[in-house]
């Protein structure tokens, strides 16, 4: 079977429900029962706790089994890759109980968004499932860095507070007074005639919320940022982070180098490392996150 072939399972079948759900568990477990997970897993034994993540594999299977994406080498992938990135951010820990930043830390996260940036696990999955992969990545690396590496001030936890929506739309407004003026006279910003209707609207800020934010502000802010922050400072990191987030997108949108969305998208960094750091929340930051995309997607894209 080709993988020109259309898939045969539809993308909600019990598989792949059943595969969604194997991935999605250490996700939500993580964002809403952070520490009684935790406390889980340290009921394992040591040598297998770095093992767990080869479920993912299981996941896999399960997406793919019967379509002509499936290969049994990918399953093996998907069995050893994980659990290496485990292994390293376990030996992380032993190295580094300071959590000053080891360099197995960083390239952990070299290796995660190198796969992500340009794709390369994704032909593995057919089109519609591609995002399976991303929810892979992600709970493989938040099991790493949260239940096995205990990396600190990470803020995934997904409980809301007042707080944290005050902060969002806080940095949203100080963001939109550079960027708004900025991004018309660059020309990367357009004013649409018609606004969307408040359940497009919502929709919309919903998908951004879960498929974009949450996935990019645990990496950028929580993981990368948090990391840099202890070896060089408040401000550098935050610009630093800023930086890296803009270049991420250098090939957004565009067949070239995309120099206009680099500079919004390291702006937006900044105010987004700000909502983050405030109270060390991930949800901070992927409201104001989920709000800039919105906003660019349906008014001014």
């Amino acid at each position: 079977m080709s993988f020109s072939q259309a898939s045969l399972v539809p993308p909600w079948s019990v598989s792949t429900i059943a595969a969604a759900a194997i991935l999605l568990c250490p996700v939500l477990a993580l964002a809403f029962a952070g520490d009684r997970f935790v406390r889980r897993i340290d009921s394992f034994p040591l040598a297998v706790r770095p093992a767990l993540p080869a479920i993912a594999a299981l996941a896999y299977f399960l997406a793919t089994y019967s379509t002509g994406y499936f290969r049994w080498a990918h399953v093996a992938l998907y069995a050893a890759v994980p659990v290496l990135l485990v292994l390293l951010l376990q030996r992380a820990a032993a190295r580094d109980p300071q959590q000053l930043g080891d360099w197995r830390d960083f390239a952990v996260l070299a290796l995660l968004g190198w796969a992500v940036e340009f794709r390369l696990l994704e032909p593995a999955w057919p089109p519609e499932l591609r995002w399976l992969n991303r929810l892979l990545l992600l709970g493989t690396a938040l099991y790493g860095f949260l239940a096995v590496r205990r990396l600190a001030g990470v803020g995934f936890n997904f409980f809301p507070r007042l707080s944290d929506l005050k902060t969002g739309l806080r940095e949203l407004a100080f963001y939109a007074l550079i960027a708004l003026p900025l991004g018309l006279g660059l020309g990367f910003l357009h004013v649409h005639a018609v606004l969307p209707g408040l359940g497009r609207l919502l929709l919309s800020w919903i998908s951004m919320f879960a498929f974009v934010a949450v996935l990019e502000e645990t990496y950028f802010r929580g993981w990368l940022q948090n990391l840099l922050e202890r070896r060089i400072g408040r401000r550098w990191s935050l610009a630093l982070t800023a930086v890296l987030f803009g270049l991420s997108h250098f090939n957004k949108g565009a067949t070239r180098f995309n120099w206009r969305y680099v500079l919004l998208a390291t702006l937006a960094g900044i105010f987004y490392g700000r909502a983050w750091r405030e109270n060390r929340r991930l949800l901070a930051s992927a409201i104001t996150h989920a709000s800039v995309d919105t906003i660019w997607m349906l008014w001014l894209r």
